[in-house]
């Protein structure tokens, strides 16, 4: 017999988040223990894994079934922003910490997330979306 393999599927529209360890330094050059760090508001670390998405409604009239049909509706997804390996900042307080396998993550609801970092520009000057107002 094979061993069962275990996977973490995320549902909804939540993310699996590697969060980001150990001492932050400060513009002083002083570093931070992660204690000090515990008072923050907000949070970073990798987008590790995406759940599906924002369930959409069922706009099916169940007045109009087709009985030569024998479909079955698939659910349907508002996809999310974040990808895999993005970094992103997120409200502290909203993630909830697991443990898989002996190692640590967070599961963050989109609605927590404040920003994403995603390293696919092809110039080396950082830049703004080009929706963003100036």
């Amino acid at each position: 017999m094979s061993p069962l393999k275990k996977k973490l599927i995320v549902v909804g529209d939540r993310l699996l988040v590697r969060p980001e360890q150990g001492e932050e330094k400060t513009n002083n050059g002083l570093y931070l223990p992660a204690t000090a760090l515990s008072t923050r508001m907000a949070q970073g670390g990798w987008v590790v894994k995406v759940g599906p998405g924002q369930p959409l409604p069922d706009f099916h009239d169940p007045g109009l079934d087709e009985t030569w049909g024998d479909s079955v509706p698939q659910p349907r997804y508002m996809p999310l922003q974040a990808q895999d390996g993005d970094y992103v900042l997120f409200m502290r307080k909203a993630g909830v910490e697991i443990t898989f396998e002996g190692q640590q993550y967070l599961i963050v609801p989109n609605s927590a997330v404040l920003v994403l970092v995603r390293e696919d520009w092809s110039d080396e000057e950082a830049r703004v979306d080009d929706d963003v107002p100036r």
